[in-house]
């Protein structure tokens, strides 16, 4: 068991599974809506960038690779200046939602190259230009641009022509839980002497102005105990000293709102937020800081000149140990040792046999998930009862946005889509976060998965919340599934399932079932709405806006959804009864429900024999249901509810085998629908939304490469479209769908998403592992010709295996030594000191495998790790069968 094992041993052990100091800091906290205090809800606009170095905020904070203690009280960051900004470079720079070309978009270049779980080794680099940071181009020119256009991104400004800016490496080597060793490593890139000013940053999160009244806590204090020590006091946290070299300049200040900059009313303290930034740059009150010993934010200032191509190193530690000889000899150890251990951990975890190439881009995408825990705090009916001390309490404010959440209490830490574009959780990418992480901290991937559904955050009618934009938006309910994911990947690791945690996340999952059954089946005949289930502008229209109020939009992949969701229960049921049979009732009611979807998506109107595919049914009174033949994934959402059934499950669970026997031969003999197929020798059941012809057709067109296919995984709208959009008149207003395989031109839901021909990593996630469940039950005996057209056929298994195999080449390097989905800029990483960093984007083009939408979001593109494992696994290459025609072979 290596060290960092041991560690997440102990840690398992814990009420809460999660270290005291981790990256737990979001990369952005203006522009969110817990910071909104707006009457219209103009989150972007009521707090910008522009505001952030000098406004404290509510909520949270954020900072550049940054840490805090799990409850943020202390937090710790790296500011930066070259010399040329306005502004100290204390946070990430991007543009709000109406700035945007394709809505809100980070335009910084940072990576997160290492992290292990408990937090013991972490580094994360940041690239600074040299010249004045382009903050005006990035806005005017993004702004000139069209949807129609790609976003105007930071390379393309010429700030980092010919190797002008610094790398900026922060590592954080813990000695123990509460004693953190900290090394910032500034490296000139260019060929010149270029100057450089460093603040290491530590501050408190201000809730004395506003919990601490209610609280009776005492104000936080750092306080100078002599040159080179600062001490942080807090009531809960208790004392904590930052080691740092001495310096000619050292200011404190306070985490304060300058209200004269902002409103024209007078500070109480000159000391405010923005009073080193002022002091740094301007030479504002210089003298007055160089006095105060006290505050509640504080930084030492290093100014360098690096020549060109070395390096400058500052080192700092941060203990609740006051020590006489913080960097002893032992400090630079540590690193090492920390290094050592992280390393022995990733070769435990990495495949063996997989390339360097490919364990650099596991290594890589697990420490982004790692990075991506964020404390996040929300309590709304606080957030609408009470105001920030700048804006009214008003009556739209308490009726506006979520108001019907009050019971919503969050202050966790939990693992964000991405901290800078969505420092907030979603509660279906959260679900895909905890599959990866599930390979190394299978602890706190459970964890998560049972926070969601806990009383302080899913409502007690059982809905789950969405997003904070709108938590009644309704995600796909992949929590069961994932649930049954995490507890398999965890029992291949250990050998041991745990079934307590499947029971924990059964109780909750079926109230929340029980929510889908009462509110999104409106006609109960067991076809489901749902809206935009996550998938933005897969519709033609806006599918969460009633275009009339007589209409219903009965939807394909909301009852897919549904079918799954029964599906998931019933396997979960299943595992739990081999060890409880009090839950085989409850798989059997499961299963039932199950078959009742299965029926009606197949024969109640959304099946399109001609097309063979699965589509949404817009329905009004009097008019005949109009079928949205649009090829995209919601018509392939069925091919993920599908499970396989044991033989000797049947045998131990044997009311649960009566009660299918006599459910299949009643539905049978009065020619009902029957979803089930059982293997020659009876060994396996399958149980699939599809049956077997259907699945033929809606798998080779998924495999066509005119169609779904491209070079780099299944796209979520068909290229068929390209050549063919789909247009229908809806009382009088045309609407239209096209192939749109990069960003969005739509504007649903801010159009910063597209899915309208791009490749998503989780809904390929979800196809690849449904056609390997299709695979283990039909073996040898169904082949598919893979790809469509080609003459090549394949068993479903290594149809599979071939789509990781596009997936991964979205990352791994070409034989020219480029990554597809760096595209165009491959010049910058094709730099040696460059080519081996990879970002994880939101999602890849569907024509190029260009990298787009959020540039970090390592939560559910973090699966590739995943992928990568299966594929280590499948070393073997595909047996390729003779051609057939599908009739040969029925």
């Amino acid at each position: 068991m290596t060290a960092e094992q041991q560690r997440l041993k102990a840690n398992a052990g814990k009420k809460i599974p999660l270290e005291q100091w981790g990256p737990y800091v979001s990369d952005r906290q203006w522009g969110t809506v817990r910071e909104d205090y707006s009457e219209n809800s103009d989150a972007w606009n009521y707090f910008p960038f522009n505001d952030s170095h000098c406004r404290a905020y509510r909520w949270g904070e954020d900072g550049i690779g940054g840490i805090s203690d799990f409850f943020q009280s202390l937090c710790f960051s790296v500011a930066l200046w070259n010399g040329k900004d306005t502004v100290l470079k204390e946070r990430l720079f991007g543009l709000g939602n109406y700035e945007g070309n394709h809505g809100e978009d980070v335009k910084e270049l940072y990576y997160y190259l290492d992290n292990t779980p408990t937090h013991y080794y972490m580094q994360m680099l940041y690239k600074y230009p040299q010249a004045a940071f382009p903050y005006e181009q990035l806005r005017e020119e993004n702004r000139k641009r069209t949807k129609l256009e790609t976003e105007y991104e930071l390379l393309d400004t010429g700030v980092f022509d010919d190797n002008k800016y610094f790398d900026v490496l922060i590592t954080y080597a813990k000695y123990s839980k509460t004693d953190i060793a900290i090394k910032i490593d500034i490296t000139n890139r260019g060929k010149t002497t270029a100057p450089i000013t460093v603040l290491p940053t530590l501050w408190f999160y201000n809730r004395w102005q506003t919990e601490v009244a209610a609280d009776n806590r005492k104000k936080p204090l750092l306080k100078e105990i002599n040159e080179g020590t600062v001490r942080a006091t807090h009531e809960r946290l208790g004392a904590y000293y930052l080691y740092y070299p001495k310096t000619v300049e050292r200011y404190f200040t306070e985490n304060e709102t300058n209200t004269e900059k902002l409103y024209n009313k007078p500070n109480i303290t000159p000391f405010t937020k923005d009073a080193i930034n002022n002091a740094v740059i301007d030479q504002i009150n210089v003298d007055q800081l160089k006095k105060n010993k006290t505050g509640t934010k504080f930084s030492p200032v290093y100014k360098f000149k690096i020549p060109g191509g070395s390096t400058k190193t500052i080192c700092l530690r941060l203990s609740n140990v006051l020590m006489d000889a913080p960097f002893s000899k032992g400090f630079d150890q540590i690193f090492n040792q920390r290094k050592k251990e992280a390393d022995e951990f990733y070769a435990d975890v990495l495949p063996k046999n997989a390339s360097e190439d490919l364990k650099n881009i596991q290594r890589q995408a697990l420490a982004g998930l790692l990075w991506s825990k964020q404390y996040y705090h929300y309590d709304i009916e606080n957030w609408l009862s009470v105001n920030d001390g700048i804006a009214h309490v008003s009556d739209q404010r308490k009726n506006g946005r979520n108001h019907q959440w009050l019971h919503l209490k969050n202050q966790d830490v939990l693992l964000m889509p991405d901290k800078w574009e969505y420092p907030w959780y979603a509660a279906w990418d959260l679900a895909f976060h905890c599959i990866p992480m599930a390979l190394i901290d299978p602890t706190f991937a459970k964890h998560q998965l049972i926070l969601m559904m806990r009383e302080w955050y899913m409502k007690p009618d059982g809905q789950l919340p969405a997003y904070e934009w709108n938590f009644s938006d309704v995600n796909p309910p992949v929590h069961a599934w994932s649930a049954l994911q995490v507890y398999h990947i965890e029992k291949k690791k250990t050998g041991k399932g745990d079934i307590d945690f499947l029971k924990r996340t059964f109780q909750k999952l079926i109230i929340n079932f029980t929510w889908w059954i009462n509110r999104k089946d409106p006609n109960g005949n067991n076809i489901f709405e749902g809206g935009f289930l996550g998938l933005d502008n897969i519709g033609v229209f806006n599918r969460s806006i009633q275009l009339h109020s007589e209409m219903e939009l009965e939807q394909a992949d909301g009852t897919s959804w549904m079918g799954m969701y029964a599906l998931n229960l019933m396997d979960m049921a299943i595992e739990i009864a081999m060890h409880d049979i009090s839950f085989e009732d409850t798989a059997t009611k499961f299963f039932e429900h199950f078959v009742l979807i299965a029926e009606a998506l197949n024969e109640m109107g959304l099946w399109n024999n001609e097309d063979k595919f699965f589509y949404d049914v817009l329905g009004s009174p009097g008019n005949k249901p109009i079928q949205l033949r649009i090829q995209s994934i919601v018509g392939l959402t069925s091919l993920f509810a599908v499970s396989v059934i044991e033989r000797k499950v049947m045998h131990q669970l044997e009311d649960f085998s009566k009660r299918i026997s006599w459910f299949e031969n009643y539905r049978i003999k009065n020619n009902k629908f029957w979803p089930n197929e059982e293997h020659d020798e009876g060994e396996k059941t399958l149980l699939s939304l599809v049956p077997k012809d259907k699945l033929i057709a809606l798998l080779q067109r998924l495999v066509s490469e005119a169609e779904f296919l491209s070079d780099g995984g299944i796209r979520a709208l068909s290229k068929y479209h390209e050549a063919n959009p789909y247009s229908v008149n809806i009382q009088g207003t045309e609407y239209s769908i096209g192939y749109d395989p990069g960003d969005s031109t739509s504007d649903f839901f801010g159009g910063n998403s597209n899915w309208r021909g791009p490749v998503w990593m989780p809904i390929n996630y979800l196809i690849i592992q449904s056609i390997k469940k299709f695979g283990e039950f039909y073996e040898g005996s169904l082949t598919i010709e893979y790809p469509t057209g080609s003459g090549i056929y394949m068993e479903l298994g290594e149809v599979a295996n071939e789509l990781v195999k596009r997936i991964v080449t979205l990352f791994k390097l070409d034989e020219k030594n480029n990554r597809r989905l760096h595209a165009e800029y491959n010049w910058f990483y094709s730099l040696p000191e460059n080519k081996d960093l990879v970002l994880y984007y939101e999602y890849f083009n569907g024509d190029t495998g260009r990298g787009l939408g959020a540039a970090h979001q390592t939560g559910w593109t973090a699966l590739i790790a995943e992928l990568i494992n299966e594929l280590a696994e499948k070393q073997l290459p595909p047996s390729f069968t003779k051609a057939k025609t599908y009739e040969e072979e029925d």
